[in-house]
């Protein structure tokens, strides 16, 4: 039995060390003891590559505005680990997460003398949320995020009342496949028979395979620029606005506080399926409360401004197509700015085009590793770089620090790269940024 919560963190950590093992037994084994509790609970099951967590979010917040208490499970954490199971935007207690792992542990023992094995981190997690949402507490809806792929993720035990696929990207490759069509075939894995599948993929190979699984599955789907589609776009200053056509109802001049095009992309998704619930009458939402809700949302680490002065960004662009975005915004938002970007990455990443792009817009580029299995040297990441501003660093902790001493009204920081690295980075440069006093 765990007794504090460091006890119950380091044992769910150390699952760790099993690594990545798709497949679906383990967890349905572990459901079976407990009673089948996935069964219990109402859900919106989202996948993609990029942009789960936001559409997480603006989901959550237009229901929790409709007077819904509404739980979510996402990964991987930015802030703190508990955030992985919230209520309401709220992550569970360390309390809760004790009570959980000790409900789950004697299961990961039992398993692991069985062939199966025993499970993962992710898997451990994943069953801690369906057992918290089923048995400690019951809310209106969950929306679970997938971990990685869908067809053989952790999270596709659900039969959720939506799916949602917001994109197809060249992510997980050793994992998924390396083309757009094969890591579609994984990501269209959490469609469900009659359930609709809401989506943003427009790569025309990727959104053919969708179609076809969704054609199988007799499931209804609703596609970006044919069924709905996103006008009339315009960057605000701190977010986004837009017109959503869609099939029950045209929305004009929505507007959304996170930043970046691509976010109306997210936005619309979690508007549609909303709009999906109310028609079934699932719930009930008015578009007030939708327009509410959009501008409510907040997803840390996502192209986010903690300090105008200095200009500092963190962003987790961990991927290719996030990276393309990031620089996108940036050339955009900020072309009059001197640009320094400071990057840290996964191995497993095409960290060679990624860089690339970032070479083309920053000003000077700074590359660090950080404690992490699977991070890349900073050494490694400057070769692939062919910016002639460029310099490796070795304790990104107190570069950073030295770094935005030196910021002026024409200079902007941007922290980038890996999840991990960001989930690390941000409550170091928060804690910085609170005690600084600019002059105006």
């Amino acid at each position: 039995m765990f007794t504090t919560y460091n006890e119950a963190l380091d044992w769910i950590h150390g699952r760790l060390r099993l690594g990545i093992k798709p497949g679906l037994k383990r967890m349905e084994w572990m459901m079976d003891k407990l009673g089948s509790p996935e069964d219990i609970i109402k859900a919106v099951h989202i996948g993609g590559t990029n942009g789960k967590g936001s559409t997480v979010t603006f989901l959550r917040a237009i229901l929790q505005t409709g007077g819904y208490t509404v739980g979510t499970f996402t990964s991987p954490y930015i802030e703190q680990f508990n955030e992985r199971i919230s209520v309401n935007g709220k992550p569970i207690t360390d309390e809760e997460l004790v009570q959980l792992a000790n409900v789950i542990r004697p299961l990961a023992d039992e398993l692991e003398m069985t062939e199966l094995g025993g499970p993962t981190e992710f898997e451990v997690i994943t069953a801690m949320a369906f057992y918290y949402f089923a048995k400690i507490k019951k809310v209106d809806m969950v929306i679970f995020e997938v971990g990685l792929g869908g067809r053989f993720d952790s999270t596709n035990i659900i039969q959720p009342l939506a799916s949602i696929i917001t994109n197809i990207g060249l992510d997980h490759t050793n994992i998924l496949g390396n083309t757009y069509e094969e890591i579609a075939f994984e990501k269209a894995g959490i469609i469900k028979d009659g359930t609709p599948v809401f989506t943003a993929v427009k790569q025309s190979g990727a959104l053919r395979v969708i179609e076809e699984q969704a054609e199988k599955k007799s499931a209804p789907i609703i596609r970006i620029n044919q069924e709905f589609s996103i006008s009339d776009h315009e960057s605000l200053t701190r977010g986004e606005q837009f017109t959503l056509s869609a099939p029950l109802q045209t929305l004009k001049d929505l507007e959304i506080s996170m930043m970046g095009q691509h976010q109306t992309e997210n936005a619309a998704l979690a508007i549609l399926t909303v709009q999906y619930l109310n028609g079934k009458g699932l719930f009930t939402v008015t578009e007030q409360g939708i327009r509410s809700g959009l501008m409510q949302a907040y997803w840390p680490g996502r192209f986010e401004v903690l300090s105008e002065r200095p200009l500092v960004i963190i962003d987790g662009a961990h991927n290719e197509e996030g990276i393309t975005t990031l620089v996108h915004e940036l050339s955009t938002r900020f072309n009059d700015r001197n640009i320094h970007i400071v990057f840290a990455a996964l191995t497993d990443k095409k960290l060679d085009e990624m860089i690339g792009k970032l070479d083309h817009v920053a000003n000077q580029i700074s590359f660090v590793s950080f404690d992490f299995p699977r991070a890349e040297k900073a050494e490694q990441l400057l070769n692939l770089s062919q910016s002639s501003n460029k310099l490796a660093v070795d304790h990104w902790q107190s570069y950073l620090l030295e770094e935005m001493k030196t910021l002026g009204d024409k200079d902007l920081l941007v922290v980038t790269g890996s999840l991990y690295f960001i989930s690390e980075a941000k409550p170091y440069l928060c804690k910085y940024l609170k005690n600084v006093t600019i002059s105006l």
